[in-house]
């Protein structure tokens, strides 16, 4: 036996010690994306295809049944039928802008836009480091591609993908179908799944994800910012960090520098501050000299910061507007003084807010969006002053929330509170080139944005008071300039920032109202990367016994009495029991029957007292006895023998007099009369 007990524990020895468990299978990456699987999903290609305003109306009022709309996961699906796309029919999409219905998911759908290449090429940029900065320049003139073009010729974007490029074998028999798919896919918008970054308990107002796409920095009108880390966070989706730039001030604008390693906060307070990329404060910028009238002589910000923004190519330069009217050029490595001061043209003298800012592609170039409602423009250069290069006076009839450049410098967009959004082409700035009416926008943070190929244009929406559409996502189409799609994000919060993240293709769109606040992360796990498709993926990390960590306690024995700790229980007990005069047991009180204050056995207090009440020699008849009868025996000798009051006034007042009431008063008055 003992024998083969050694060769039993030789042949075990010679195994792993997870032998012959049975250990649980991991969870299938499919089934993980379904859980944040947004609804109508199989179909949501049918809306991304694009369409004329015209085309959405008149299919809208025709009442044909609309297709299917993608709906979130987390809210109802009867409010997002409301809002999703219209119909689109092969047999009845004629026209501009019309295509056909795409097809679901898996047959022979084309995947993703072109993913970025791997290794950065001669031609992008870089800075003195050799770090590249900024996102990827558009292609050159004259490159063979595929893509949109516009009058001289400047490719838009890069270019769409193959015809060929698909999922599976496609059959090549009918040309006109190839066509028509290459139409529809086009866009590939990644908005199949959805997960949402909590935390907030008002609007999220800021939005920033950095170049590579590991973080994201979300602000908010509750006065904080939230740090989330894709790399390190698990499907719980916290943030790994909370700060609170400027007490009472909510956070407006955040910005990363090109390195990503740095990132601006702009508050509704005179200071940015500049914090690096683990959220420890670098720097704050110093606030001026509120009495002095001219700007230009202030070293700072005298009223509270609209917006800010990194130069896209210099790590060492910010850009800030104010509501006291300028805009100011920083130096991350001086906060004592700005470099530079830009006051905008104005048409009457006064000091009207500057309400936003922005850098074009090549940092040569500054937009602001004056209160006044107009669009000024600064050009960069040798000795260049104030005075802006091009001025659009009444670009809107409400304040600017947002302004963008493209990446070619030709197109400029912009976005007020008036619920506008206008298209302008800079070489010819007297007129929009489109206005995209019907955006309620009801925040000064809401923004526009491009998407990667910039071949779409997004923008966010606000709650009307009164209406029933809640938060929507709208997708336009820059060379048509017509409508594309409509997202919903929810039906309760209004949109507010809005990102299409290069090189992780997920759209980031922030919500909220006055008791919750969320950034929504729209996916494809088909077309995206990274990002969100790592943290779903990632399953909560089992708690162990190393994980607790008890709260650290500071002794300190020779404090003042009014911060000494107190004593632990224990002691105090034991050294109350050494006290006799604490530990001492008092008597029991008075209970139950009893006469002159001693308790009996008996209804009695003693026995002789009990035997006398029996008998009828201890009466007690003061119950039966009249109060007033009671008193009134003693005034009789009251009266013959004074001791306390009356012998007072025995020589001054022998006779008292006592007042009358006034009823008697009233009496002798009217037997006077």
């Amino acid at each position: 036996m003992e024998d083969e007990a050694n060769i039993y524990d030789g042949l075990r020895a010679q195994f792993p010690l997870s032998f012959g468990k049975q250990s649980t299978a991991p969870a299938q990456l499919e089934a993980l994306h379904n859980a944040t699987r947004r609804a109508d999903a199989d179909s949501d290609a049918a809306a991304i295809a694009g369409t004329s305003t015209d085309s959405v109306l008149k299919k809208a009022s025709s009442g044909k049944p609309e297709s299917s709309f993608s709906s979130l996961s987390s809210f109802s699906e009867p409010w997002l039928r409301t809002v999703r796309g219209p119909d689109r029919n092969p047999s009845s999409s004629s026209g501009a802008g019309s295509s056909s219905t795409l097809p679901p998911h898996g047959d022979d759908v084309a995947v993703g836009p072109p993913r970025p290449p791997p290794e950065l090429t001669e031609e992008e940029e870089q800075d003195d480091d050799g770090v590249m900065v900024g996102p990827p320049p558009p292609l050159p003139k004259g490159s063979d591609n595929d893509g949109d073009s516009d009058e001289d010729g400047a490719t838009i974007g890069p270019p769409p993908p193959p015809a060929g490029s698909s999922v599976g074998d496609s059959d090549d028999d009918d040309d006109g179908d190839d066509a028509d798919e290459d139409e529809e896919n086009r866009y590939r918008i990644p908005m199949s799944n959805e997960i949402q970054l909590k935390g907030h308990t008002k609007v999220v107002s800021a939005l920033a994800v950095d170049h590579a796409g590991a973080r994201v920095l979300s602000g908010s009108y509750d006065y904080t910012v939230r740090m989330y880390d894709f790399q390190g966070m698990n499907s719980r989706l916290q943030s790994f960090r909370q700060i609170e730039p400027f007490e009472g001030h909510q956070v407006r604008s955040l910005s990363w520098s090109p390195t990503s390693g740095q990132f601006l906060c702009v508050t509704g307070s005179a200071q940015a501050k500049i914090y690096d990329r683990d959220g420890l404060t670098l720097g704050e910028f110093v606030k001026g000299d509120m009495y002095i009238r001219d700007l230009k002589n202030t070293k700072g910000h005298i009223c509270g910061l609209t917006c800010g923004e990194w130069h896209p190519k210099t790590k060492e330069t910010i850009l800030t507007s104010s509501e006291d009217g300028s805009l100011r050029i920083w130096d991350v490595n001086n906060f004592n003084s700005q470099k530079q001061v830009i006051k905008p043209k104005l048409a009457r003298p006064g000091r009207v807010p500057v309400t936003t800012c922005a850098w074009d592609r090549d940092g040569k170039c500054i937009a602001g969006g004056i209160g006044d409602g107009s669009v000024q423009i600064w050009n960069l250069k040798p000795g260049w002053g104030s005075r802006p290069d091009i001025y659009v006076e009444k670009a809107h009839t409400d304040d600017i929330t947002s302004v963008k450049f493209s990446s070619d410098g030709r197109i400029l967009l912009s976005r007020s509170f008036d619920g506008s959004l206008k298209v302008w082409d800079l070489r010819q700035m007297k007129q929009a080139l489109k206005v995209f009416e019907g955006l309620p926008n009801n925040y000064a943070q809401t923004n526009v944005a491009f998407s990667p190929d910039e071949r779409l244009i997004l923008t966010g929406t606000s709650i009307e008071k009164g209406g029933t559409t809640g938060g929507l996502l709208c997708i336009f189409d820059r060379t048509k300039l017509d409508l594309v799609q409509k997202v919903g994000i929810s039906p309760t919060s209004s949109v507010v920032q809005c990102s299409w993240h290069p090189r992780l293709n997920q759209i980031f769109a922030t919500s909220g109202d006055k008791s919750q606040g969320g950034t929504h992360v729209l996916y494809d796990p088909t077309l995206s990367e990274r990002g969100a498709l790592v943290c779903v993926a990632r399953a909560p990390r089992k708690k162990s016994v190393d994980d607790y960590q008890p709260a650290p306690v500071i002794h300190n024995p020779h404090a003042l009495p009014l911060f000494r700790d107190p004593p632990s229980r224990k002691r105090q007990r034991e050294k109350i029991l050494k006290d006799p005069f604490k530990a001492h047991k008092p008597e029991i009180p008075i209970t139950g029957p009893g006469h002159g204050g001693r308790v009996g056995t008996t209804s009695g207090s003693l026995l002789t007292q009990y035997l006398l009440k029996q008998g009828g020699m201890i009466k007690e008849t003061w119950m039966e006895e009249d109060p007033r009868e009671a008193i009134l025996k003693y005034a009789e000798v009251a009266a013959k023998d004074p001791k306390f009051i009356a012998p007072a006034y025995s020589q001054t007042q022998p006779q008292p007099i006592f007042a009358k009431s006034d009823d008697e008063n009233e009496d002798e008055n009217q037997e006077n009369k």
